[in-house]
């Protein structure tokens, strides 16, 4: 973690949603509708709509002037019927209660278009770490384990990184897991330094399985990568790992773009540069000239567009100015109904963020697996099992959208959400 992110600072309004949208109502409905098609009773719909737990805490920091804040965080788990649950932990100003349940069911999505044995979970806590020292970060994340303790564990509940939080938040919360329980649990938590028990590849295993979604799914339009000229909105973890692993294959990335901006070049960018300029909290156009207007920057000449940052960027607002082909969304929940259909209407294919993001967990599982055997793999390994089930995921999920004739991400809904159905049945619940 940088010093920087040591320093008192606040950046007002950064990352803050494009277009405001109810995502949970608008998950909840999508959900119906695949499970109208396949076929399910009302009473699935009714257990699946809404997560089966979730917990609002307030935690009591002690800041670094001497005064305590109290801080509100929460976590969700959104059905066990398969197994545990799994899910990231977010610090972020705009964290809401309908988002973390909402998010808390996209993970269940994806662990069922991976044969994951997780139902989904998601925590947040509303803070701007931004504007905190490293010892407030930690002892708010110390609190929020604590808050949280009886509802997560190895079996139960298995957090993660998510948006402004890294492996030295897990580090901390692992820690303090483990002083709480009295003896050492490396499975509590994943995305942890691999001196503790992380995975090789954990870092930038969500940007590699964005890759290659990116990638089948080109080739099925009958494009190369090597061809495409692509625009990475968010340079954070998953975003300037996303530019980097596509300028190493040849693509050409001619935008990046952070919360202050964008940056724009049809002949392409020095992406190892960027990447070396960038802060701990992905901000690089602080830096630079030329810097565009985030709404101006998603709307440049490109043939792909990664939606890397948060949800609701991609709206009803902007989504006919777009002028790429395809939208591999590396984000949560990037685009909205209402741009889904007009981007349908003109042609554009959209690979959802159930299927394109979902290289985190599926690498976070592989770390469980590790930490429950005590037996670790190579990061060729790694990367290896990871490429094989993106590409037979992307293949399915595209497959199936063309057999039922929906959107792939109506097909990603129908095929993530089946597994949780009929685990349901099976057990009895319905």
């Amino acid at each position: 973690m940088s010093q920087e992110q040591g320093n008192k600072r606040l950046i007002v309004g950064a990352n803050k949603p494009a277009h405001d949208t109810n995502i949970l109502a608008n998950t909840q409905a999508t959900i119906r509708e695949a499970l109208d098609r396949l076929g399910y009773e009302e009473a699935v719909y009714e257990l699946l709509k809404e997560p089966i737990r979730v917990m609002t805490v307030r935690i009591p920091v002690r800041m670094d002037d001497g005064h305590v804040e109290v801080f509100t965080g929460y976590r969700a788990q959104h059905n066990d019927a398969i197994g545990p649950t799994k899910g990231g932990v977010r610090f972020h100003p705009d964290v809401t209660l309908d988002e973390v349940k909402a998010l808390s069911i996209w993970m269940s999505l994806k662990c069922g278009i991976f044969n994951l044995p997780y139902g989904g979970a998601k925590g947040g806590i509303v803070c701007d770490p931004r504007s905190m020292s490293l010892s407030e970060q930690e002892r708010l994340a110390r609190g929020y384990v604590r808050a949280i303790s009886q509802i997560v564990g190895p079996a139960k509940d298995i957090p993660a990184p998510d948006v402004y939080t890294n492996s030295q938040i897990m580090a901390w919360m692992y820690d303090e897991y483990s002083r709480i329980r009295e003896f050492d649990s490396p499975g509590f938590i994943t995305g942890k330094p691999l001196v503790l028990g992380g995975s090789r590849g954990r870092e930038s295993a969500t940007a590699l399985g964005v890759v290659v979604a990116l990638r089948e799914t080109a080739e099925r339009m009958g494009k190369k990568l090597s061809e495409l000229r692509v625009l990475v909105q968010g340079f954070g973890n998953v975003g300037s790992n996303v530019a980097r692993i596509l300028h190493e294959l040849g693509a050409t990335v001619v935008g990046i773009s952070d919360a202050g901006g964008g940056v724009y070049n049809e002949n392409g960018l020095p992406i190892p540069e960027l990447i070396e300029e960038k802060d701990s909290f992905g901000m690089v156009t602080p830096r630079l000239s030329g810097v565009i207007p985030t709404e101006e920057f998603l709307t440049k000449p490109c043939d792909v567009l990664v939606p890397a940052a948060l949800e609701n960027q991609i709206h009803e607002g902007n989504a006919d100015k777009i002028q790429a082909s395809l939208i591999v969304e590396a984000a949560n929940g990037p685009t909205t109904p209402e741009a889904d259909h007009i981007l349908h209407e003109r042609g554009i294919v959209v690979v959802p963020d159930v299927l394109a993001n979902a290289g985190g967990v599926t690498v976070s599982y592989f770390e469980w697996v590790q930490n429950n055997q005590g037996f670790y793999w190579t990061e060729e390994e790694v990367n290896q099992r990871l490429e094989n089930m993106m590409v037979q995921s992307v293949h399915n999920i595209l497959d199936t959208a063309e057999r039922y004739d929906v959107l792939p991400r109506m097909a990603a809904y129908m095929v993530g959400i089946r597994p949780f159905a009929e685990a349901m049945r099976w057990r009895g619940w319905v």
